[in-house]
């Protein structure tokens, strides 16, 4: 069943070219679980046959997976407070927890939206508190797409490199998530202390 679903990606990915890789990375990057683990390494297998560019490949992902995040983001702008307002309680949510989130995510939103692009089970959703605190679009934009370049950039050589081999392809993405996770607590450890630094140079602290 699996080896078909990634026939069946490869193929709508030749047939439909770029365009097919940003709305497959942009309903990925959205709520549809629709893992990029299975459409960016198709296609990296693609262009190493010389039917795609990897410039190409690698631009279409980091574009679907912005348009995807814009998606939650504009979701959680119009609907989110609302929502949580109303029906937050029901999952020990209150008032009080909710404006610290949207405090927390206002001045740290950018660091979160960087290391969230990485982490699986995070990227799809991280979208959500940015779009709930109202986070400047600009830097959203940018943060998302370095995430979402880095991860698109690994799954696109895999696939350049590898092939069309996935279970390969599932055995380094293991050890590369592995190694992800490290870097990502290194950063919000660097972060932690830059932070705790500045604070301490401010005057009169």
């Amino acid at each position: 069943m699996f080896h078909q679903v990634i026939s069946w990606i490869v193929d709508t990915v030749s047939l439909w070219g770029y365009p097919g890789i940003v709305v497959l990375m942009f309903l990925e990057s959205s709520f549809f679980p629709f893992p990029s683990e299975v459409v960016i390494p198709p296609a990296g297998y693609l262009a190493a046959q010389g039917e795609m560019s990897l410039a190409l490949v690698i631009l279409a992902g980091i574009g679907g997976s912005v348009l995807g995040a814009l998606f939650n983001y504009l979701l959680a702008v119009k609907w989110g407070r609302p929502l949580f307002e109303r029906y937050g309680r029901y999952v020990l949510l209150t008032p009080a927890a909710l404006a610290k989130a949207e405090m927390f995510f206002a001045r740290h939103g950018h660091i979160s939206t960087f290391i969230g692009r990485l982490l699986p089970g995070i990227r799809q959703y991280i979208s959500l508190p940015a779009g709930l605190a109202r986070m400047n679009l600009l830097l959203f934009c940018v943060f998302t797409a370095l995430g979402a370049g880095i991860w698109v950039v690994i799954l696109a050589l895999l696939g350049y490199i590898v092939g069309n081999n996935q279970q390969l392809i599932a055995d380094y993405l293991h050890q590369i998530l592995l190694a992800l996770a490290a870097a990502c607590l290194l950063l919000a450890l660097l972060y932690w202390r830059w932070r705790k630094y500045q604070h301490k140079e401010l005057p009169g602290k």
